[in-house]
């Protein structure tokens, strides 16, 4: 079996047009933590490195001589957030960051089971002794029917996108569910120049 790419086989969830669309998204198995403040400060970096740390664990066991039942090679998926404002953000006419409460969260193959979980959960603990893993969590989520587009450009700039989305829900006879959204960095913000990051952005909605 070829390598599973999700930029190749699941273009319609990570890579979809800057036009806004709509799709169902299904059910499918993730590794999360949640937290809260600012994205751009140490504690969040932590949870970046802890979410993936606990994926390489598993994308690497048959190197360990471990191949669980159902392995197939494939690329680590890429990191999620799931966005929202504490009581005081909301309250606010701008957007403080320090108010922002999210969860981070790292897609996983079909194949993986609370067993598998609990692998990674001991894997990462030898090897950083010192990191807490007990805020995450392995967690299967339908987002369900959904508005989204790719966003490209700065992450300061997506009331843009937001906007688009929210005119498309309007000629489609659609309505946002909810005031939270998600966000899929299918760029490198490390590497990428920030008018060149790739963002989907997309949040939930109703038929009316």
């Amino acid at each position: 079996m070829s390598k599973y790419e999700w930029r190749k086989k699941a273009k319609e969830l990570y890579l979809p047009k800057e036009q806004p669309t709509k799709i169902e998204v299904p059910k499918m198995k993730f590794f999360t933590l949640e937290g809260n403040g600012n994205p751009n400060s140490e504690p969040f970096k932590d949870n970046i490195e802890i979410l993936y740390g606990l994926s390489y664990a598993i994308r690497m066991m048959p190197k360990k001589g471990i191949t669980p039942d159902g392995y197939f090679e494939y690329t680590v998926f890429p990191l999620e957030g799931h966005w929202d404002l504490d009581e005081e953000g909301r309250k606010l006419d701008y957007l403080n960051k320090d108010h922002l409460v999210y969860k981070l969260m790292i897609r996983q193959p079909d194949f993986v089971t609370e067993e598998l979980f609990q692998y990674a959960i001991n894997s990462v603990k030898q090897k950083k002794k010192n990191v807490d893993l007990d805020i995450v969590q392995f967690e299967n989520i339908t987002e369900g029917l959904c508005v989204q587009s790719m966003h490209i450009g700065s992450y300061d700039e997506e009331p843009k996108t937001f906007q688009l989305m929210e005119e498309f829900c309007s000629q489609n006879n659609l309505k946002r569910a909810e005031k939270t959204h998600r966000e899929i960095y299918i760029s490198d913000a490390r590497k990428t120049p920030q008018e060149k990051l790739k963002t989907v952005l997309r949040f939930k909605v109703v038929e009316v």
